[in-house]
């Protein structure tokens, strides 16, 4: 399996890139700093780091194109590169700030990373994949409470569109031996978006390792064919267990 896991340099996506690389996978992860990914990716067995700014039409194109020759192909992509509401408010758990507060310019940013990013990423790989006969891609998502928080713009709305995409893309691809699901960590999980004087063992944040299980099925033979589907990582043990049995 040749997976392309966007920001990969550290959280959900260095986890999900670990996982897959221990798993034997062939890993490409990227970064906006291409010595970043490289330097991350000589930590995992088999991996490469790609210089990537998802927001950059270009970038992307670049990354895509040496990511499918050093790979030989792309079998995989998992749609995760986001930043979130620490680049708008470092205190927005503790002093939520209004929507009408936000500047423009951070609105523009966390929609061009999170949702736009998401876009063109998966608007660069499908064709490729479509060509060359199947794929599979992941796109990474929150619960949908958090899309609706108080002081949660730019960053719930993202989201929401992020996971509207997803779904159109699902419908897009249909039959087309192009598969899209969604995955989500199932709650707040210790990442570089959470404010820095908040301690993961004091308000029981989940690992960023959560995703490892549901990514590693994602890519294995026991989910080919499966499509547009909601994977929650924190429920993933019971709902494989519940797929299986209706089989």
């Amino acid at each position: 399996m040749k997976v392309l896991v966007t920001g990969g340099t550290s959280g959900l996506g260095l986890a999900m890139a670990s996982a897959l690389a221990a798993t034997g996978a062939s890993v490409a992860l990227t970064g906006r700093s291409g010595e970043r990914a490289r330097s991350v990716a000589a930590e995992l067995p088999g991996a490469i780091g790609i210089e990537m700014d998802v927001r950059d039409e270009s970038s992307v194109a670049e990354a895509v194109d040496q990511t499918w020759s050093r790979l030989d192909g792309i079998d995989m992509l998992v749609n995760n590169a986001g930043i979130g509401m620490r680049t708008v408010n470092p205190r927005f758990m503790t002093e939520p700030q209004g929507f009408w507060e936000v500047p423009s310019e951070a609105f523009r940013a966390v929609v061009d990373t999170n949702l736009t990013g998401y876009f063109l990423v998966a608007r660069e790989i499908t064709p490729r994949m479509l060509a060359s006969g199947g794929g599979r891609i992941v796109n990474v998502s929150i619960n949908h409470s958090t899309m609706q928080r108080a002081g949660f713009v730019p960053y719930g709305p993202s989201r929401a569109g992020s996971e509207a995409l997803s779904r159109v893309m699902a419908a897009d691809l249909r039959g087309t031996g192009v598969t899209v699901n969604l995955l989500l960590p199932g709650g707040a999980t210790v990442t570089g978006m959470l404010p820095q004087d908040l301690l993961p063992e004091d308000h029981g944040f989940l690992s960023p390792e959560v995703m490892g299980p549901p990514i590693v099925w994602l890519a294995s033979d026991d989910a080919v064919g499966v499509h547009d589907e909601r994977i929650v990582a924190t429920e993933f043990g019971p709902w494989v267990r519940d797929r299986e049995s209706r089989q």
